[in-house]
């Protein structure tokens, strides 16, 4: 009878101690949900602060990241199998956006601003690297809570 109660009670432990839960997983930061205005003006005000923009360039690009604002936001209330459909239509629309925007700046601008999408190219690429789940050279995740032995 002792080993049967012993016996439990090791599978019970083992159990828990299989199944519980990893707390080092940071939760998801929650983005604010922002209008198509705000965001146009978000996005011009950062470039004012890198580009050093006159004011009639800060309307101009303003009026072009609010169009351009304006379409993200129809397209995120679309359907899921909608929105996979259109992903050349977004991206001939980024590449118009970006045109117009380059033809609003000098050219002194442009190189900042290019060399501000290239950094911002490689800082999703590595976010993008970070989120993939293990490297794909055939190496897994690493578990972080690993037990020690002594």
């Amino acid at each position: 009878m002792k080993k049967a109660i012993l016996t439990i009670a090791i599978a019970v432990m083992g159990f828990t101690a299989a199944f519980a839960q990893d707390s080092t997983k940071r939760p998801r930061r929650q983005m604010p949900k922002l209008t198509a205005e705000q965001r146009a003006e978000k996005a011009t005000s950062r470039l004012e602060k890198e580009l050093n923009l006159t004011a009639d360039q800060k309307k101009k690009i303003y009026a072009v990241e609010l169009e351009n604002a304006k379409k993200m936001e129809t397209w995120r209330k679309a359907e899921e199998g909608a929105r996979k459909g259109k992903m050349d239509e977004r991206k001939a629309a980024i590449d118009k956006q970006k045109a117009k925007i380059d033809g609003i700046l000098t050219a002194e601008q442009k190189t900042k601003m290019e060399a501000f999408r290239a950094e911002a190219k490689e800082k999703g690429d590595r976010m993008h690297k970070g989120l993939r789940h293990g490297d794909r050279k055939g190496k897994g995740p690493e578990a972080p809570n690993q037990p020690t032995k002594g």
